[in-house]
């Protein structure tokens, strides 16, 4: 596999947001929360509003010594992430102690562009083994998470998977590499399934001029993001005094979409 791994991060305009909260009487660095994704975690801008990723919600849950730097962008794949330089810059930024939550799939899905299309048991493993592996050198504790679900149903109406072996192949690896696994997928899965047809067009990007199936609005994202943090705690990754609100309800209204180009 060749690889491009040293380009130039300023090539790349938009800086992620970082959830910070309020510093520290104490002076000590917080440990912090980086994501490595696709769209479905990806910060929005005021453009693609009520589009929400979930990595834009997770803050909510999640104390404010415990920031979440969200490096997801949209279109990308485990691949293309790395080609594009994106996980030299999360590397660059990532500390002892810190965390690296890596999801992807859904671009890694597509076969028809091999800028981005990965093989679930070979390349798209071999991918995300530069993610774990970065992360460990650096002292950071990387988290693997298989991809949240699309809406998809049936005939009958039950939810229906759409990621392939992907899902699959992740959990291999993270259980070769005893890493920590959030399992997003059938998870999420679960969750649309409960919801069923019509309610679960609430949370996801369902609009008078749009019919999408994969992102979500704010419902949605906060929704996975609860999902997320609960399973930080079950995982043993984050400890149960690191999040807030796990069983409260959050406000749509907190989810904002600053100026920009995504």
């Amino acid at each position: 596999m060749s690889l491009s791994r040293r380009q130039v991060a300023a090539a790349f305009g938009v800086v992620p947001i970082v959830a910070t909260g309020t510093a520290h009487a104490s002076g000590r660095r917080p440990r912090t929360l980086f994501i490595a994704g696709d769209s479905t975690a990806a910060q929005k801008y005021a453009a693609a509003a009520p589009e929400t990723g979930w990595g834009m919600a997770l803050p909510f849950f999640l104390r404010k010594d415990r920031p979440v730097s969200n490096h997801a962008v949209n279109g990308r794949s485990s691949k293309s992430f790395v080609d594009e330089g994106r996980l030299d810059v999360v590397l660059g930024q990532i500390r002892a102690g810190d965390f690296l939550l890596i999801q992807f799939a859904h671009n890694d899905e597509k076969a028809d562009d091999p800028t981005r299309y990965t093989e679930p048991w070979s390349t798209y493993q071999e991918y995300l083994r530069l993610y774990v592996d970065g992360a460990r050198a650096r002292g950071a504790r990387p988290v693997l998470a298989t991809a949240v679900e699309r809406r998809r149903f049936d005939v009958g109406g039950n939810a229906v998977p759409s990621h392939g072996d992907y899902p699959a192949a992740m959990r291999a690896l993270a259980q070769e590499e005893r890493v920590a696994l959030l399992d997003l997928q059938a998870l999420s899965l679960a969750l649309w399934q409960g919801l069923g047809v019509e309610a679960t067009k609430k949370y996801f990007n369902w609009t008078e001029t749009e019919q999408d199936n994969t992102h979500f609005n704010p419902p949605g994202a906060i929704a996975v993001a609860r999902i997320a943090a609960r399973e930080l705690v079950r995982t043993r990754v984050l400890r149960p005094q690191d999040v807030r609100r796990l069983d409260e309800e959050i406000p749509e209204s907190w989810i904002t979409w600053p100026q920009g180009a995504a």
